[in-house]
């Protein structure tokens, strides 16, 4: 067999990539789909067009090549995470649409849980903060959407699960309903200590327990597709949500390696090791994959909108034409003459945790042009993920030497050395820019012997650029400085 078959189902898009042995990509298909957009703060997609997508992706990179489903390996799915996705067992319809990571629709129900002094007991359980972030409170939004849905899922006639649920659900034709330990963590109702759903907070938010899915190692033959949809019977060898998946596709396997993907959102993750570490910064503890019965930790910093920025110059503001472009218009200007962009689109996520921000643009005076906004805009991205570095290094009590990088944004340049200076740490971009999908493709491999352990891995892991700070420290803290009072203003 000759390739592994990574799903990389996004926020966005879904795509699919072949990789070889080497860990190459040999054929790629992508394809956008919906989003839906019903309230202000409210996001959605169709889990049916997320379904066809990926599925057609698939098919697709197998064409290009001729691949046969002989060729193949095993499949590996990365995923959006939180999105909450909840259909009907017999039909295979969802109940309602997908409600996606950003949408902010139970931003009251989350204050309410705070209000009733529920902060601590959610955070030592599944070491996450309580947030419209996670899928907790979107399942109990959905199934208290109507009683009729409520009684249906007590009946056990409904099946939850995130996107990697989801698909495999389809994949196997219904036969296998699993999730991996990367994407329980991220539910809000997973107890990431005893590794098993918490029954006190699914009563808590009036969940019943039938709907939710087994949990399973993130690398291991999890079932086999239907051999209607590739033309036979593959393997299903790994789950794990986008950004642990980005962490194994870095070769972070040891203690104190950290990465940060620039996606949608931006993910600094480390890996922590074997054990749990809480949090005193406003950072997330949360498993990072468990492989052979074993669970690796991590602790990650999110930010909600990063690649989005540079979405909104070109779609809403038509600042930009490509996304591309907006290396050579920053690099036009020596810098942003004051301007800041805090791109709060969806509230701000680690480590301020403030779910009513809303984004700003500040410092305009008559000489801002259309060059300032732009670099401010990738500038917004760089000093967001310091913010979590500065705070991921307070609670780790270590010193982050270098971060490897990865994500579409990390082809920008600018950007790369921006965060370079910024955070005052050398930043490592690997060959393959497709850590996320090519991690996911690792941990299959893995389940089915394509490659022989992590050793072999880290070994075709190759680094393409650093980028060393050359900022002084006069200059990088008077514009850390003017950043922070840009961010108090998101959040007045």
């Amino acid at each position: 067999m000759k390739y592994i078959m990574a799903l990389d189902q996004g926020t966005t898009s879904s795509r699919c990539i072949l990789f070889d042995r080497n860990g190459t990509p040999v054929s790629t298909a992508q394809k956008e789909f919906t989003q839906y957009y019903p309230q202000p703060g409210w996001v959605e997609h169709d889990a049916m067009e997320i379904w066809a997508t990926q599925i057609g992706v698939a098919k697709e990179a197998m064409l290009k090549i001729g691949a046969e489903s002989s060729d193949i390996a095993a499949i590996g799915i990365t995923n959006q995470r939180e999105t909450t996705v909840i259909w009907d067992k017999a039909t295979g319809k969802p109940v309602a649409n997908a409600i996606v990571w950003q949408c902010r629709r139970t931003a009251d129900m989350c204050a309410g849980l705070v209000k009733r002094g529920l902060t601590d007991f959610i955070r030592e359980r599944t070491g996450l903060l309580i947030d419209p972030y996670f899928s907790a409170t979107k399942v109990s939004y959905i199934l208290h959407s109507d009683t009729e849905i409520m009684e249906r899922a007590k009946r056990g006639e409904l099946l939850f699960g995130t996107v990697e649920t989801w698909l495999i659900w389809n994949l196997t034709g219904g036969k296998v309903h699993v999730t991996d330990y990367s994407n329980a963590s991220r539910t809000m109702m997973f107890n990431i200590h005893t590794l098993k759903w918490d029954n006190d907070i699914l009563e808590l938010l009036d969940i019943p327990p039938q709907i939710l899915p087994e949990v399973v190692n993130s690398s291991g033959v999890m079932g086999y597709t239907d051999p209607s949809l590739l033309g036979g019977e593959i393997p299903v060898g790994s789950a794990a949500g986008d950004q642990q998946a980005a962490l194994f596709g870095q070769c972070c396997f040891e203690k104190g390696c950290v990465k940060n993907t620039y996606g949608t959102g931006a993910f600094l993750l480390m890996n922590t090791g074997s054990k749990p570490i809480r949090s005193e910064s406003g950072l997330l503890t949360t498993v990072a994959w468990g492989i052979d019965g074993k669970v690796t930790y991590a602790l990650e910093g999110s930010v909600f909108v990063a690649g989005a920025v540079i979405q909104w110059l070109r779609d809403e503001l038509c600042l930009v034409r490509t996304a591309s472009e907006t290396e050579e218009i920053a690099e036009s200007v020596e810098d942003t003459n004051g301007v800041y962009i805090v791109p709060a689109f969806v509230g701000l996520g680690a480590p301020y945790w403030k779910p009513d921000a809303r984004g700003i643009i500040t410092g305009l005076t008559r000489g801002a042009n259309r060059a300032h906004i732009v670099r401010a805009a990738l500038e917004a991205i760089a000093y967001q993920s310091a913010d979590v570095m500065k705070a991921m290094e307070k609670d780790a009590g270590c010193e982050i030497r270098f971060v490897k990088t990865d994500g579409g944004a990390s082809a920008n340049n600018f950007l790369m050395r921006f965060q370079a200076d910024i955070m005052n740490k050398s930043v490592h971009r690997p060959a393959c820019l497709e850590t996320t999908a090519l991690g996911a493709a690792y941990m299959a491999g893995l389940a089915v012997n394509f490659w022989g352990g992590t050793d072999e891995l880290a070994k075709l892991n190759k680094v393409a650029a650093e980028f060393e700070p050359s900022m002084s420290d006069e200059v990088r803290n008077r514009l850390l400085n003017g950043w922070a009072e840009a961010v108090k203003r998101a959040v007045v």
